[in-house]
């Protein structure tokens, strides 16, 4: 049975009472696993001087590598994470999170902990292109899967040298990635392109509001607005969300995408069903920045395209220039 999401936001000012208007076109939802062979080559990608589809800031575009993070309370602190472009949270097994971080402008030396990846990871990195993906490993049913994906799927058995061990951590919360060195083995992983993502002022209206917590069965995300800061301030089960370096995980903009979370065809070891997070199709979203939070539609049309999303009157909604983390909650 799904594990339930609830959201929950303590607000100040006049709540919202703009109906969310209906979306002009809609999207079909595959339920079966995607065919990938046919996916149409993405286009290059802007130059490396040029402004990052990924935050709006000007920065050097590397290829694309997306890293998938244990979060489990042993896994904490993250190493790398307050670098990356994009951090996704990912309801897995148990209603427990992982996420992951996307990679371009910035590479550290060393990105941590890493733990293995899902089926619903290859639909949402096809925006991407084909991205290089750094994960520990999957179970055997899935690995053909991500073999026959089009993303350059580089695990610790497949590429170990990129890889090591940090004696200071238990297992399995102390594998780690070198990027460059795993880059190494995908050359031809693509650059930057549009994902959908806008940049700019905030727009008029929104809800003032102080904070924001995506809660899954067994894991909870809040997002508390700091004003001093310019951004929200992560927290994970109730404690403050740290890199190793000592700086506050957080974003200028954090986006709850209201998704559809289905039981995949897959089982972890232990026999709990995996939930497979389908980011085709559409729904509604908040979109947190600014101290306010806006009532949107999201809107994908396919594995290929990016995601778009919306305000009321139908323009589309500008993020804060910098990192972006993506939340997913339940639909409802």
């Amino acid at each position: 049975m799904k594990a339930a999401t609830t959201v929950r936001a303590t607000r100040h000012g006049a709540r919202l009472t703009t109906k969310v208007l209906a979306l002009v076109t809609t999207a079909t939802l595959a339920v079966g696993v995607p065919s990938y062979a046919s996916a149409p080559a993405h286009e290059e990608g802007p130059r490396p001087g040029s402004a990052s589809p990924f935050t709006g800031r000007t920065a050097h575009q590397g290829p694309v590598l997306a890293v998938k993070f244990d979060n489990a309370r042993g896994a904490r602190p993250h190493t790398g994470l307050d670098e990356a472009d994009i951090v996704y949270v990912e309801k897995v097994e148990g209603g427990m999170s992982r996420l992951m971080g996307v990679y371009s402008s910035k590479l550290p030396r060393a990105i941590g902990p890493v733990r293995s990846a899902r089926e619903s990871d290859i639909e949402l990195l096809r925006q991407f292109g084909r991205p290089a993906l750094a994960y520990s490993g999957v179970r055997s049913a899935l690995q053909k899967v991500l073999r026959d994906s089009p993303l350059y799927a580089r695990s610790h058995s497949r590429v170990p040298g990129a890889y090591f061990r940090e004696s200071g951590r238990p297992a399995p919360h102390n594998l780690f990635v070198r990027p460059q060195a795993l880059l190494h083995s995908a050359p031809e992983a693509d650059r930057p392109t549009d994902i959908g993502f806008r940049f700019g002022p905030a727009p008029e209206g929104g809800t003032l509001t102080e904070a924001r917590t995506v809660t899954y069965s067994s894991a909870s995300h809040s997002f508390l607005w700091s004003q001093e800061q310019g951004r929200w301030l992560a927290s994970f089960d109730g404690a403050p969300g740290r890199g190793t370096s000592g700086t506050r995980l957080g974003a200028p903009t954090v986006v709850i995408q209201y998704v559809t979370m289905r039981p995949s065809r897959f089982k972890d070891v232990n026999g709990a069903v995996t939930p497979y997070i389908e980011t085709v199709g559409h729904g509604e979203a908040q979109v947190l920045r600014d101290g306010k939070s806006y009532a949107t539609r999201w809107e994908r049309s396919s594995a290929t395209g990016g995601t778009r999303f919306a305000l009321p009157d139908g323009r589309s909604m500008p993020f804060a220039p910098g990192q972006v983390w993506m939340v997913y909650a339940d639909r409802r």
